[in-house]
């Protein structure tokens, strides 16, 4: 299955990243994708997606990672509502718990 997501590139404490379509077996520091399809600077605050090429490519049956659907929503290049992409938490235990569970 086609995923198109973000690529980090750059050097160490300057990130910056790619939205590249690859194959979902693919892993992100892998280097393999099809095509890039735009760019991200978090330090500048830069965004620069080719919409069509994303639209197509989701014609194609390409399906977004989370991070980059909650990106093309605040840009309104597709409708809905953003994901939550934050890790879930657990509940913190009190050490005498912890203690008691081993």
């Amino acid at each position: 299955m086609l995923k198109i997501r973000l690529q980090r590139i750059g050097r160490k404490n300057d990130p910056a990243f790619r939205v590249v379509l690859t194959d979902s077996k693919n892993s992100t520091k892998s280097g393999r994708f099809l095509e890039i399809v735009g760019t991200y600077n978090p330090k500048a605050g830069e965004t620069k997606f080719e919409t069509e090429r994303i639209k197509y490519w989701m014609g194609k049956g390409a399906k977004l990672s989370d991070t980059m659907h909650n990106f093309l929503v605040h840009e309104k290049v597709i409708e809905g509502k953003k994901k939550n992409v934050l890790p879930k938490k657990k509940p913190t235990l009190k050490r005498k718990e912890l203690k008691a569970k081993k």
